[in-house]
């Protein structure tokens, strides 16, 4: 196994330096232990990335590239990624938890992006507009300048990867503020900028708490554009914060997302999407498949086969499950695994049955069983509330019109699915489903190409695609006069 030095540094201005406020453990969740310190920034600390960051972007030096020089740069960090995928997996899997198989589907993952937006660097073109015999107009897309990048725990690597590449690929300048649960494996990323060659002070690492580094993050007056994945409180934080100085942001809030399973889905098949759906990563993921609402006449068909699932999970620490598998790790910590539980233990006294699972783990570490709950209905809290963890609500419905209505009831409209046989009635439902991405019998379907983002609180802008390159320019208009 590989062995985790016991002292992380934050990364500001091409220097490994330590933090004004000190330090923070970080604790491996599948035991509880203490695993290392990483230095914790402070306003200070945040004060310097930016004006670092600031400084690489007012020289122009990613910017008078050639987009394609630039691009094979983030290319490169991918490269360098990949190349180190088990050192990075294998910190990742003692910081958050998840098992060491999707630690290192986590970190290639990550390295896509890179070579993704590497390729996209020469196709941010503007465009001619005609005005007649007397003018020349054309558009043309400048970075924002220092993008703010304030980064989840649940993916650490591939939430990084995924802004700090289209950020890179358009010319900006990155600050990262990672986690204080996961913080650790940020560090790679500024190896891998300085390996591709980027300059001092273009991509800055740092740890800090939310409500002092985050803060001041956010409300930087030099900051430009903000990147924010987590809760929605937070984000409207951030967001306020942004305003005040007029600044973009792009927040992914999480989700409540529904799975319409219809009279005649095909079962078989949806037990990989419960799988997959709602247990990868023990369920901390904002677009996990945390409702499933199913017709009525297919529901104890699927509340037995989604228990089944569950109960065939091996649930213990990610370092021991090396071997893609029928297994699971540890919620990232005792907080979020008590919470989940919580969760629970309310929706049973509202009513609701546990078919599966329903408690923490008796052993040590922050572990939840996979839970199935049955006998939802949609005023619970637990059909209304994002819970994070390995719990599935299953609810019944009688007509198509009730299933819709069931799914668009909650703030959140992150993804959903449809699973049927028919597809003008899985056209029709996609229409109709309040999310920014719908997947029709497959749950996770799609790829680094395709755009993801909220309708209602999950948030606004959009990650992953060719639509992502667009947070992370403006347009500028040139219009010339023409001597006859």
């Amino acid at each position: 196994m590989t062995q985790i030095k016991s002292h992380w540094q934050n990364y500001i201005d091409g220097a490994w330096v330590g933090g004004g406020a000190g330090t923070i453990d970080v604790h491996d969740p599948a035991t509880g232990a203490f695993l290392a310190t990483a230095a914790l920034a402070d306003a200070a600390d945040v004060d310097r990335a930016v004006m670092a960051a600031r400084r690489v972007h007012l020289s122009a030096e990613l910017t008078a590239l050639r987009p394609i020089e630039r691009g094979r740069m983030v290319q490169a960090m991918g490269r360098w990624l990949l190349a180190r995928k088990e050192e990075i997996a294998h910190v990742l899997t003692r910081e958050q938890g998840k098992p060491l198989w999707e630690a290192m589907i986590e970190v290639e993952g990550a390295a896509l992006y890179f070579e993704y937006y590497g390729n996209q660097a020469s196709t941010v073109e503007g465009r001619s507009i005609p005005l007649g015999a007397g003018y020349f107009d054309f558009t043309d897309y400048e970075p924002y300048g220092v993008s703010a990048q304030i980064i989840p725990w649940n993916y650490p690597v591939e939430m990084t990867a995924r802004s700090l590449s289209a950020a890179l690929t358009t010319g900006n300048t990155v600050v990262i503020k990672s986690p204080e649960l996961t913080p650790l494996t940020n560090s790679y990323f500024a190896q891998a900028a300085e390996a591709a060659g980027f300059p001092a002070g273009c991509v800055n690492v740092l740890c800090g708490l939310g409500h002092e580094a985050g803060a001041a993050l956010a409300g930087h007056p030099m900051v430009n554009q903000i990147v924010f994945t987590g809760s929605v409180p937070t984000g409207i934080a951030i967001a306020k914060a942004a305003a005040g100085n007029v600044v973009p942001c792009v927040l992914e809030l999480g989700g409540k997302s529904a799975a319409i399973v219809y009279d005649d889905a095909d079962l078989d098949a949806f037990e990989t999407d419960i799988r997959w759906g709602i247990y990868f990563n023990a369920g901390q993921v904002c677009s996990a498949m945390s409702r499933v609402i199913v017709h009525e006449s297919r529901h104890d068909e699927l509340v037995e086969r989604a228990s089944a699932i569950a109960k065939s999970l091996s649930v213990g620490p990610g370092a021991e499950r090396v071997e893609f598998g029928p297994n699971m790790g540890a919620m990232v910590s005792l907080a979020q695994r008590d919470r989940a539980a919580s969760m629970v233990q309310t929706a049973t006294a509202q009513g609701a049955s546990v078919a599966a699972g329903g408690h923490p783990l008796n052993q040590p570490g922050a572990f939840m069983e996979p839970t199935v709950l049955c006998n939802v209905t949609p005023d619970m809290a637990i059909a209304r509330e994002e819970v994070f963890g390995p719990v599935l609500s299953v609810l019944s419905f009688k007509d198509d019109a009730e299933a819709i209505a069931i799914a668009n009831s909650t703030e959140y409209g992150l993804v959903a699915g449809a699973f049927t046989q028919d597809l003008n009635r899985a056209t029709r439902a996609a229409r109709q489903l309040r999310a920014g991405q719908v997947f029709i019998n497959e749950w996770y379907a799609g790829g680094v190409e395709t755009p993801f983002g909220g309708y209602g609180k999950s948030g606004y802008g959009r990650e992953k695609g060719r639509e992502a390159l667009w947070n992370y320019v403006q347009t500028k208009n040139i219009a010339i006069k023409l001597k006859g």
